[in-house]
């Protein structure tokens, strides 16, 4: 009888030691000949929005802009051979993706949360096997992306998607598990019964000290990025 338990992973310093849509970037417009400096003059705008205390979503959405016209077939691509090459260089964070192992050998249904998009998931999801992987998806018209994306995959949204998955495969939320590291994934954590607090973040700390939640700490703590 399948399980009808999950866990549900956040992806970037959760399950993988990079932002990966801000890793992916840097590859890509290289890989596309773009002149020195490119990436850096790229990210300090959306940097300095973050910064004057634009929300999260608009600076996912933002960043999205950036591949305007671009080929998603190439994009595809281009996020395998990113792929290819970073994972060589201690990608994943050992703990958490020994724990999506166990999960996945109990039988677990494993999921697969993040802000990024099919570029860097897809191989991140089928290296780890993961079930699902919903990220922001792009709008894509006559293949190539029109810079939109449907809804950020960020914040409540999170704790949303959790609750869509399992109305849609039967799954018992209360006997479900989820695994992230910053206070954005915060909703993602309450929407299960077995929440777990990746690394140090303080806000989910607070929360983990008052409601008992797990804590999973790492051997060597992810620096934390745009």
């Amino acid at each position: 009888m399948p399980s009808t338990a999950a866990a549900f992973f956040d992806v970037d310093e959760t399950l993988v030691r990079v932002k990966s849509m801000f890793h992916f970037l840097d590859f890509y417009l290289n890989r596309r000949g773009e002149p020195e400096g490119t990436y850096d003059r790229l990210v300090g705008e959306l940097r300095a929005a973050a910064e004057q205390g634009a929300p999260r979503q608009e600076i996912n959405r933002a960043y999205y802009r950036l591949y305007t016209g671009e080929s998603a077939e190439k994009l595809a691509a281009a996020g395998e051979a990113w792929f290819e090459q970073t994972v060589e260089q201690r990608l994943f964070v050992p703990e958490t993706v020994a724990a999506l192992a166990e999960h996945r050998a109990k039988g677990d249904v494993t999921v697969l949360v993040s802000g990024s998009f099919f570029a860097c998931l897809d191989p991140i999801a089928a290296q780890l096997r993961a079930d699902w992987a919903f990220g922001t998806r792009p709008v894509i018209r006559s293949g190539r992306l029109t810079g939109e994306v449907v809804t950020p995959v960020i914040g409540e949204t999170k704790g949303r998607v959790a609750r869509a998955a399992a109305a849609v495969r039967g799954l018992d939320l209360t006997r479900s598990s989820a695994y992230g590291d910053h206070a954005s994934d915060l909703s993602l954590l309450c929407a299960v019964g077995d929440p777990v607090v990746v690394g140090e973040d303080p806000v989910l700390a607070a929360h983990a000290e008052l409601a008992g939640w797990r804590r999973l700490r790492l051997a060597e703590p992810v620096s934390a990025s745009l």
